[in-house]
């Protein structure tokens, strides 16, 4: 198996389940690709089973017409078990070789737990995580089926947590401008009838206020807050405050 294979992401977001990604960070992904970047999401289940969704494959379909909703380039959907995703070597193995075929500058991950909510957030953040570095150990090719390193710049976190007014954790907080996006990633979410029926609607309009909470604080109209684990820094004070002024 050679990289050359496979096409190279600026980008790839993860999450546990197909919908994940899309809400935590769907208008980022979108703004990112109308800006040229190549994106991909990760999926580390199919998500099934849920209660009115009749299968893997309506799941799936769903997942593939929201990537489309966002422009999104490839997505991969790992075969590890919803409901059971634990933190485990494979997992990490599994995650690790998909960096190392698209070769990713930024990665972007689930990053706290979600109490009264789906445990598998909270392991995919550890998986994710242990993935990053893993991609780039060397002397390890025959475990990633002889794929070479692949070191990963840059790491972020989105969250899915809702109900708390305290925001998620971090050494370096960023709010992404979403304004032109947020109709891409509400289309996107929307795609998954089967998660989302009549009486799950309220999804939508929390989704708008958190975005435009956001977006007030930052100065836009609407954003999606991204964390680093590490403190951010610039060599181009003037640029980074006013390019996007």
């Amino acid at each position: 198996m050679a990289t050359n294979d496979y096409p190279q992401l600026d980008v790839i977001a993860v999450g546990a389940h197909p919908d994940d990604v899309e809400i935590g960070c769907g208008g980022t992904l979108a703004q990112l690709v109308r800006q040229g970047y190549q994106v991909g999401i990760i999926d580390l289940t199919d998500g099934e089973p849920t209660p009115a969704s009749s299968g893997p494959e309506e799941r799936l379909a769903e997942s593939l017409a929201a990537a489309e909703a966002l422009g999104i380039q490839h997505r991969v959907t790992l075969d590890l078990p919803n409901r059971k995703l634990f933190d485990s070597y494979e997992a990490r193995v599994k995650l690790a070789t998909e960096f190392r075929k698209f070769r990713p500058r930024l990665v972007l991950g689930l990053g706290e737990k979600t109490p009264l909510a789906s445990p598998d957030h909270w392991q995919a953040m550890q998986i994710t995580d242990a993935a990053v570095f893993y991609s780039r150990l060397t002397k390890w090719d025959i475990d990633f089926t002889n794929l070479p390193p692949h070191t990963i710049a840059a790491q972020m976190y989105y969250t899915l947590e809702s109900h708390r007014a305290a925001p998620l954790e971090g050494a370096g907080h960023m709010v992404v401008d979403i304004g032109e996006t947020l109709a891409a990633k509400l289309a996107a979410v929307r795609c998954y009838k089967s998660q989302f029926p009549p009486e799950k609607q309220y999804i939508f309009p929390r989704i708008e206020a958190i975005a435009s909470q956001l977006g007030h604080a930052a100065g836009y109209l609407a954003g999606e807050l991204l964390v680093s684990p590490r403190t951010l820094g610039t060599r181009d004070l003037m640029g980074t405050l006013f390019d996007n002024v």
